[in-house]
């Protein structure tokens, strides 16, 4: 062969290979990415902070380095977060000359207005006004609240019925909003006995966005409640007794004037989403979009209120599986994509911020109406995809009823022989929650909870990188699939749109029936798993042994009830099971 030839060939093998290296989703890449954004330097990316942001800003470099458009402002879409709730220093409260203390005779509740106030006291029970067919109930039908304060008992009259047609409206925000529709300008809420029979003061929580309400709320004691009383020679415990036994309303006032206030501060700092797209190749259909998205928030350094699962260790949480394994595959992908260009449809890759706060950068971009949200057909979510398990080859995949031709799909791009686990409800906890709540088809890929979620020991060298890169090779052609085909993925509900609004807090449940019967292993047998439940759908099964919830320990079934007593509706738990002699982590949405 001719020299000139053969260098040649060489040269075309050298370049097309080249070329195909760099389309291809490699080990190194996804390592590298990880390697970065789960490094000490990184901080835990936590929202709100400088490592947050320089995370945010090796995002959009990735993007723009593989051929993206950066939208928003240079590809950052800001937005505000409460990063904390604190009283502040003027919070004071005086009745017949005395002086009471914060924290412990009274406390504002973390949404009240910051007012100063000397008013008139009117008691309006429950604080009720419900028009319903099956309940009517008035505590402010016959008593004039305008320009005054009201005093509110917590609750309802049923406030141990699991099921009762008050829950939607016992709550204190809903309580507070009907007082403000009839004019009061604040509201005193006070503890019957049956709601707590201690007495105990609110904690000041956390709130998720700064929707302060327009009017004063305070958590009084009971000696307080009945100070305010004297004069009607009244007390609050008599009055809960007699409301809750007659179920009507008893409202009057307790001519009494109380002076207060309320000094609540709100802490907030800017974190961002990052937003790019590919233009789609095809006139017809580039004015609809594909949203590929992960979260690349974590938990900062951990500790009390952070979520981490070891609040008492102040360590870096370095989330390389969550989530800065679902983000190095979303750059992979965006990589691939740009290079081949066989995109007909827009493709809109977003890393949220704060995702670990509650959804809230997912919600921020929906709402913000940067991508008309009619226009969204699909929407890939991938969370915490780093620990492929290379001997089941299991991947779990939700949000599979939301499109009627979505299992089907999964199942034909199926030809690496994947162990696929599928859950068919839209809603979740991580961002495709946020679409699927506006009608919006989702797939959300993930391989599972494990024992270091949530801790510090969530670290690169746990990865299964070469798992990862054959996962994200799926998802690939899943993604190319649903960009290119003639028709749109039909969307339909699967499971509600959001979590529950109302709920008695420590009235919930996994759906499964407990075994009750004596065990070797300590812990609480599972006997059924009801389909389409939160154990069902956070991977629970048949003859799984519960042993801890929230890293407490589940001896048996006493244990088991206690525990759930602490867990809210809404709430996101871990759950430690023994199965086949293996302990197993899941992750349920209640």
């Amino acid at each position: 062969m001719n020299n000139k030839i053969f260098n040649l060939l060489i040269l075309l093998v050298l370049i097309s290979t080249n070329l195909f290296s760099q389309e291809e989703i490699t080990v190194k890449e996804i390592d590298g990415h990880i390697k970065h954004l789960a490094s000490d330097q990184l901080k835990g990316r936590k929202p709100g902070t400088p490592e947050g942001k320089l995370s945010a800003e090796y995002i959009a470099n990735d993007f723009k380095k593989s051929g993206l458009k950066l939208i928003a402002k240079k590809g950052f879409q800001y937005f505000n977060i409460i990063t904390k709730v604190e009283y502040g220093k003027n919070n004071k409260l005086k009745l017949n000359k005395i002086n009471y203390q914060l924290k412990k005779d009274f406390v504002p509740l973390s949404f009240s207005a910051n007012k100063k106030l000397n008013k008139e006291v009117i008691f309006v029970g429950y604080g009720f006004d419900i028009k319903t067919d099956k309940l009517k109930w008035n505590d402010y039908e016959n008593i004039d609240v305008k320009g005054k304060i009201v005093m509110v008992l917590r609750g309802d009259p049923e406030i141990n019925k699991r099921q009762s047609v008050f829950i939607p409206y016992s709550n204190n925000r809903a309580k507070l909003l009907t007082a403000k529709d009839k004019g009061a300008i604040a509201v005193l809420f006070v503890s019957g006995n049956q709601i707590d029979s201690k007495d105990k003061l609110l904690k000041i929580g956390k709130s998720r966005s700064n929707s302060r309400a327009d009017i004063a709320a305070i958590h009084i004691k009971r000696n307080i409640a009945d100070e305010i009383l004297k004069k009607t020679k009244k007390n609050i415990l008599e009055l809960e007794k007699s409301i809750n036994k007659d179920k009507k309303a008893q409202s009057f006032s307790t001519k009494t004037k109380i002076k207060f206030t309320t000094d609540v501060n709100y802490k907030e700092a800017k974190t961002q989403n990052v937003v790019a797209i590919l233009e789609g190749s095809d006139m017809n259909l580039k004015n609809e979009y594909i949203v590929i998205g992960a979260h690349y928030d974590h938990l900062g350094m951990g500790g009390h209120g952070s979520g981490s699962r070891r609040p008492d260790t102040l360590a870096v949480h370095n989330g390389a599986d969550d989530n800065a394994s679902g983000v190095a595959s979303i750059l992979e992908l965006a990589e691939k994509l740009s290079k081949e260009k066989t995109h007909k449809r827009s493709v809109v890759f977003i890393a949220f911020g704060a995702e670990e706060m509650g959804l809230l950068g997912s919600k921020f971009f929906v709402k913000s109406k940067l991508i008309d949200t009619k226009k969204i057909k699909a929407m890939l979510n991938f969370d915490m995809v780093g620990r492929f398990d290379s001997k089941t080859r299991n991947i779990v995949i939700s949000g599979t009823g939301s499109g009627k031709e979505i299992e089907d799909l999964l199942k034909s791009k199926n030809t690496s022989n994947f162990s696929l686990s599928f859950s068919k409800e839209g809603y979740g906890p991580s961002d495709h929650a946020s679409f699927y709540a506006e009608d919006i088809p989702v797939i959300y890929f993930s391989t599972g909870a494990h024992d270091d979620y949530h801790t510090p020991k969530d670290d690169l060298e746990f990865i299964n990188i070469d798992g990862q890169k054959e996962l994200t090779n799926f998802s690939y052609t899943i993604l190319v699939d649903v960009i290119n085909r003639d028709k749109n993925l039909t969307f339909q509900e699967a499971g509600p749109k959001k979590k529950s609004k109302y709920g008695r807090g420590l009235k919930v449940t996994l759906g499964i029936m407990p075994g009750f019967g004596t065990s070797n292993i300590k812990g609480l047998r599972v006997d059924g798993v009801r389909k389409g439940g939160p154990a069902y759908n956070g991977g629970m099964k048949k003859a799984d042994v519960v042993i801890e919830i929230n890293d407490e320990s589940v001896a048996n079934i006493y244990d088991y009830m206690n525990r759930l007593t602490k867990c809210k509706t809404g709430q996101r738990i871990t759950v430690k099971v023994l199965r086949n002699k293996k302990e197993k982590l899941l992750i349920i949405q209640l």
